[in-house]
Order: C-alpha cells, then structure tokens, then sequence
C-alpha cells in the first residue's frame, strides 16, 4: 500500500507548529510518547460493545484486560469505587450522567458559560440547554462563584442536579456548601472536573469526591493524557432518588451510568484511546506527575503576577489552579484581536468571553490563558516572565507587523530550549 504523504507530511508540518510556538491554551497539553504510542494500536481494530466480562462480540479477551487495567489505574489516581472510561470526550460523559439522572425538561443548575461555565452546563446552543431545563448561576464582581446566588436559585428553583465545574474558572470551589444545599433540596450534586483534574488528583486542589455524588472529567488537559472522558464514583450508592432504568428498575448509580453510556450514548468504545488512557492513568500514579502539578500551579501563579505587573486585569485578581481570565477592556483590545495577532507570533490562546461582558462571543472582551502545556515542555517559575514579555510586546503593538514577526523568530528560538518530543527527529 502506498504511503499516504499528503496526510503524513500535514502532520509533520503539526509537528513543528507545536514544536516552535507558546501552547497557552487551557484544554490542551502534550501527552508522553508512549502515550502517543498506545493510541496508534491495534486494539483501534477491534469492535468491543459493553464492558469487560460483559461483550457483544466475541475475542475481547485482550481488551478485557486493557480497559479493566485503565479502570483499576484510574480508581487507583482518586481512590473511587467505581469508573466508566469509555465515554468518548468530556461532553459525551456529560451526556451520560445527564441520561442516567435526568429525564427531559427536568430543572438543573450551572455555571452560566457567559460566567466561565461549559457548554454542556446548560448553554442553549448544547444538548444540555435544548433537553433539560437549565438554570444558572454566576459569578459576583470580584470574579468568585456567587454561591449566596446558588443557594438562592436552589432553594427557589429546587433542580433534580446542580453542576459545579468550569472551563474558564482560575479560583478552587467550595464543594462542601454545595452539598450542603443539595442535601436540604435533595439534588444531586455533579462535578465536572474536565479542567483541574489533574491538579486534584495530586491533592493541590480541594477533592470533590468528598461531597459530590458524581464525578467526570476529561483525559487530556492537566491529567495529560489522550482525548476522551470519564466518570467517576467515590462510593456505589442505591440512587436514593428513585431513578430507574429504561425498563423501570431501580439500580445503583453505577449501574445507571453503566446504561447511560453504553447502550445509552455511544456504541463501541475506541480501546486504542483506553490503552493510551490506562498508560496516562499510570503516569499519573508516579511521583514525577505530582511534581509537575506543583510546577503548573506554580507557573500559573508567577504568570498571573507578571500580568498584574504590567496592568492587565485578571478577573478574581489571580489564580488557584492552572489558567487565568484576563479582561483586555482597560487595554482598549478585544479577545478575538488579541487571538488573531498572538497566532501570528507563534503564541497560541484562545479569546473568551469574561463575566458581564458587553461583546459578543464571537468577539469578546478577554483571553484564557493556561499553563499545563508550556510545564509539559519544561518552562519553569523564571520563564512565565519570558512569556508574559512576549505577549505583552504583541498585545501592544497589534499593527506592527515588524515587530509582531520578530517577536515570532524570538519565541521560535526560545522554545528551542524545550524540546518536544525529540524522539521523532
């Protein structure tokens, strides 16, 4: 068969894009090579409806083995019970706890996305919005989590579920008042943890589990691993609301969530991507990824500082975990400009909506800049100054393609010092 090199050397020329930029995007990050490895597997051959012990096609033996290993390894990073790692992102995992608890148009409660929330939180545009009666919460002035307003909205409203979780969120969350409210209403409280997972997993951040029923997450971002999702359970409980199957059994919340994804949302799950995931998952258990959680926070934290000190406005005024908002209106410059002319140096975020924005989503007011990435490929402390340095000088001069062009060879240059992924030449 002949060598496909159109696709090939599109994916080389990826290579190096990643190679010679600042990767300051939030959700992304670089997995390890043997990560890499996994993925590009022959268990992408095999078809494995159901779960292990439990398929639809015969000669699943082998990745009985491989999905029971990424489900111990997983229990094993947030000491759960229980855990489903077939969804295939974040949102179908979403979509999944959504089936098992919610039936549609029943009211839930969540983060407003214009307020740093997800679009599976309720958005109107989103499965979430369009099936279920969403409601949602905000943020107060200083950037933190309005909860006087949730508790307020729980108490009038009373939703079956409230979310708590964000995709654009730098403060750490108070799980426990959440819970506290949803015992007095009898909701369930649901975690999305997409983004600081990995931060969590390592003890930086205070732990969900302790006071939410359910958990999801991301596998890529600051676990580091491949593209997909997951669920989680502390502790298997009998779903103390009633809920029953689609034949009107009542089961555990396992055992719902079992259903949800599988038969409920997908189909065949992609055993390559579990492998990659139980290889991620046994990273993570290693001390070096406990390390690398301290650094992230720690580059975040000398990042946001740096921003401060040059006038840019982080909204909650600092960071928790590894991302920060900053609002660009005192800097007369909207997200999508500053996007659009950062992308030309090499210096890769994304623009974002920050909470009372007067723009619209298409263009607004901020940027969300993360620091996962850059720690992967080794910047320290010393460096976020570097970096700042950078974006400054370009975020200043939008029109100057000067010195927006030689700020790009100082970057490329720059980032030589962290190589990425040298094993591939």
């Amino acid at each position: 068969m002949q060598k496909d090199t159109l696709v090939f050397d599109l994916i080389r020329k990826e290579l190096d894009r990643q190679r010679s930029g600042i990767e300051l995007i939030a959700s992304e990050n670089f997995t390890s090579l043997q990560v890499m490895q996994a993925m590009g597997t022959v268990p992408t051959n095999k078809y494995a409806e159901g779960y292990p012990g439990k398929r639809y096609y015969g000669g699943c033996e082998v990745v009985d083995e491989i999905e029971t290993l990424a489900i111990e390894r997983l229990k094993k990073v947030f000491n759960c019970s229980w855990a489903n790692v077939q969804p295939h992102s974040g949102a179908s995992a979403n979509a999944a706890v959504f089936l098992a608890v919610m039936k549609p148009g029943e009211k839930f409660l969540g983060l407003d996305l214009s307020m740093g929330g997800h679009l599976t939180h309720g958005s109107p545009a989103n499965f979430s919005g369009k099936t279920y009666h969403a409601i949602h919460y905000g943020v107060t002035k200083d950037g933190i989590i309005d909860y006087e307003q949730l508790e307020a909205k729980a108490r009038e409203e009373k939703p079956k579920m409230i979310i708590c979780g964000a995709s654009a969120y730098s403060r750490d969350w108070d799980y426990k008042r959440i819970r506290a409210v949803a015992d007095e209403i009898g909701a369930v409280v649901f975690a999305d943890i997409a983004h600081p997972a990995g931060l969590i997993a390592t003890g930086l951040l205070n732990d969900p589990f302790e006071h939410c029923h359910i958990v999801s997450s991301t596998t890529h971002k600051t676990l580091r691993g491949p593209r997909g999702g997951v669920i989680m359970l502390r502790n298997d409980f009998e779903n103390p609301w009633g809920i029953k199957d689609p034949k009107g059994n009542l089961r555990t919340m396992s055992q719902l969530l079992d259903l949800a994804v599988f038969p409920g949302s997908q189909g065949g799950p992609l055993e390559h991507v579990i492998a990659a995931k139980a290889v991620a998952f046994g990273e993570i258990l290693s001390e070096d990824f406990k390390s690398y959680g301290k650094q992230v926070i720690a580059n975040a934290q000398a990042m946001a500082k740096s921003f401060v000190n040059r006038g840019y406005q982080l909204i909650s005024g600092g960071t928790d975990n590894h991302l920060m908002l900053i609002d660009l209106r005192n800097k007369n410059l909207t997200g999508k400009k500053a996007q659009e002319t950062l992308d030309k140096a090499h210096i890769t975020l994304n623009k974002n909506a920050v909470p009372f924005d007067d723009k619209s989503p298409f263009v607004t007011s901020g940027i969300r800049v993360g620091v996962p990435a850059i720690t992967t490929r080794g910047l320290k402390e010393d460096h976020m100054e570097t970096v700042v340095s950078y974006i400054d000088t370009v975020l200043m001069n939008t029109d100057d393609e000067a010195t927006i062009n030689k700020t790009k060879d100082e970057v490329k240059a720059f980032m030589q010092q962290f190589p990425l992924y040298p094993e591939l030449g």
